[in-house]
């Protein structure tokens, strides 16, 4: 086998393991849901109705590497009287502050601050690392 020919083989090689590797790759954002079929079930009229599930309401991740927000500050919008669900993962530790909210909760490498917090108040919100004075997230809460 000549030179070239190792070579273009090995560029091959290279190329198919690139390709192997984005398409198994896990990513940082979380899946679209799908929607599921509901079956119809009769009820107690006789009628038929849908079978309801309940939505898992959505929730961020955030993820924090060398006390920076991966991707830049998030944005997250809401509609008051909602439920906002997020979590800082952070390789740091800190301290987690929403403010506006005035909830703070401690973060670290092992330790993910998760947030559920019923949106009572409407307004934009800025969410940081309360130690290091760095913004990790924009809250919208919209009237």
């Amino acid at each position: 086998m000549s030179r070239n020919q190792r070579m273009i083989l090995a560029a091959s090689a290279l190329a198919v393991m690139v390709v192997a590797f984005i398409l198994v790759k896990p990513s940082d954002e979380a899946p679209a849901p799908t929607p599921a079929a509901t079956p119809a079930t009769p009820s107690a009229t006789g009628s038929t109705e849908a079978a309801a599930k309940p939505k898992k309401p959505k929730s961020t991740k955030i993820v924090v590497r060398n006390g920076a927000p991966v991707g830049g500050v998030k944005k997250i919008t809401i509609d008051k009287g909602g439920k906002l669900r997020f979590t800082v993962i952070s390789d740091v530790s800190d301290e987690v502050h929403f403010h506006g909210y005035d909830i703070s909760k401690p973060v670290g490498p092992g330790e993910p601050a998760k947030f559920v917090v019923p949106t009572k108040l409407d307004g934009i919100y800025e969410v940081e690392l309360e130690q290091r004075a760095i913004p990790i997230a924009e809250v919208r809460v919209n009237p």
